[in-house]
């Protein structure tokens, strides 16, 4: 079983791979998108599903403190139907409040620089959200 995880925002996706076994993730690539423009980066995040045998796609669920959905959840939920429609790949929504914060004080705690640190947040935040998911399987 391999995951992808996907940190999807307005101006990047952040892509995380498992392991073969399903046990780590581990941070792949950073995805320019538009969406203004309508362009998510389908083709490549396909060429990734295809080429790393994935199995399942674990997408970001940003959800208010509240519990409620907003903007942002609706944009989620819309990605996740657009993979499954594309590429006949299950996916999962995941709670991804508070990652994105997480990582970025991850980072600062490893004294990455700021330039650094931007270039890289949205890989680590797909990070984190594909491996809760994974801690929670196992």
């Amino acid at each position: 079983m391999r995951a992808m995880g996907l940190d999807v925002g307005s101006k990047t996706v952040g892509v995380a791979l498992s392991d073969e076994l399903g046990w780590t993730a581990q941070g792949l690539k950073t995805l320019k998108i538009n969406e203004e423009k309508q362009q998510f980066g389908f083709e490549e995040i396909g060429q990734l599903i295809s080429e790393y045998q994935v199995d399942t796609v674990v997408i970001g669920f940003p959800k208010n403190m509240n519990g409620t959905v907003g903007p942002r959840g609706e944009a989620s939920k819309q990605f996740a139907a657009e993979i499954e429609a594309q590429f006949a790949v299950p996916t999962v929504l995941w709670d991804e409040r508070l990652t994105t914060m997480a990582a970025e004080r991850v980072l600062l705690e490893a004294d990455v620089s700021r330039k650094k640190r931007k270039k890289v947040i949205d890989k680590m935040a797909a990070v984190m959200i594909l491996q809760g998911y994974l801690d929670s399987k196992n």
